[in-house]
């Protein structure tokens, strides 16, 4: 139940790609429990997103290649820190070794650092894989495009990719990856790499405003310490996801597992605007949810299921949450749609 988040930015490009390819954006993001207003610029969305949203898109578009393919409809990646850090330098590798620090302030799945090799370089993504080959595979295909793209634009059509490997085995065919990358690529590789010649780093932003440099660097700095909180708040549902079973939880509890004061923990919560109160009671409502509309679980075994010690204390929380009871909760969600 523990859901831990990433950055919105890729699933909303992948948003208006599905709205350019003809899918049927609707139903699909439906399906994958996404919100439109869930996908703003700094907006952090559960990566179990990630894996629905895949998952969801092969199953309605029927194609195996589909990360690619959708690739193609991306619209151009504008308006981030991202661009605005390489406005502010004056040539296009000046601009890349600029923005790398704050990759993660686009998604997680990015931990890349350029490599210089005499003629030729490359970006090497450190991250591991993402565990699930279907995500990893689709995720990756659509966002190179993505990068791609940025980087053509970023250069006025003089960045040209080399050649790219990726970490999954399987893949499209050869010709397939030409067409849309133009260049060969490479499965089944230790690591994903972007492969081009050297000189482009030298290539001059025509568009440099390096004058806004400090102002550019303080506001993607200040949005990364943003990010820590985000990494809080995932670490604390995740211990509240493994003691809930063990009964009432506390702050203190919490504090000891991730090896902080219970002052500092609170501290910490209170920067993020939320508390440990608050994030314990979304997590017992989502999953008393979840367990009332989706299992046969007897409300007793709920209530221990989610850390309460008395029915009384459970029916109390509930009702403040939903204003309805268990049981009328559990009677509307599984009731047969009236025809």
């Amino acid at each position: 139940m523990n859901q831990r988040t990433d950055g919105a930015v890729v699933i909303r490009l992948a948003y208006e790609a599905v709205c350019r390819s003809g899918l049927p954006v609707e139903n699909i993001f439906k399906n994958t429990h996404l919100m439109q207003k869930q996908m703003g610029v700094y907006q952090r969305i559960p990566q179990q997103a990630q894996y629905s949203f895949w998952k969801e898109m092969v199953a309605v578009s029927q194609d195996a290649d589909i990360g690619l393919h959708l690739g193609e409809h991306l619209p151009l990646f504008r308006g981030q820190i991202i661009e605005q850090l390489f406005v502010s330098s004056s040539s296009f590798g000046e601009g890349l070794q600029r923005t790398l620090p704050y990759q993660r302030l686009i998604s997680d799945a990015f931990q890349a650092t350029l490599v210089v090799e005499g003629n030729e370089c490359y970006l090497k993504n450190n991250k591991q894989p993402h565990p699930n080959n279907l995500v990893n595979r689709h995720f990756s295909e659509c966002a190179m495009f993505g990068v791609i793209q940025f980087f053509k634009f970023m250069t006025d059509g003089a960045f040209k990719p080399k050649r790219i490997d990726f970490d999954f085995r399987e893949g499209a065919q050869a010709s397939e990856y030409v067409r849309v990358y133009h260049c060969p690529v490479s499965l089944g590789q230790v690591e994903t790499r972007l492969y081009f010649d050297t000189e482009i780093l030298n290539y001059q932003l025509w568009q440099a405003e390096p004058e806004l440099l400090h102002l550019h660097e303080g506001f993607a700095s200040k949005k990364l310490v943003e990010l820590t909180y985000y990494d809080l708040i995932d670490d604390v549902r995740a211990v509240i996801a493994r003691s809930l079973k063990q009964g009432e939880i506390t702050l203190e509890m919490i504090a000891t597992d991730l090896g902080m004061s219970a002052r500092q923990l609170r501290h910490r919560l209170q920067e993020a605007n939320t508390s440990f109160q608050q994030l314990l009671g979304e997590y017992r409502c989502r999953l008393s949810k979840r367990l009332l509309k989706d299992s046969s679980e007897s409300i007793e075994q709920i209530v221990v299921l989610t850390g309460f010690a008395e029915p009384s204390t459970f029916y109390r929380a509930f009702k403040r949450w939903t204003n309805e009871t268990p049981i009328e909760y559990r009677k509307r969600k599984q009731s047969p749609p009236s025809i």
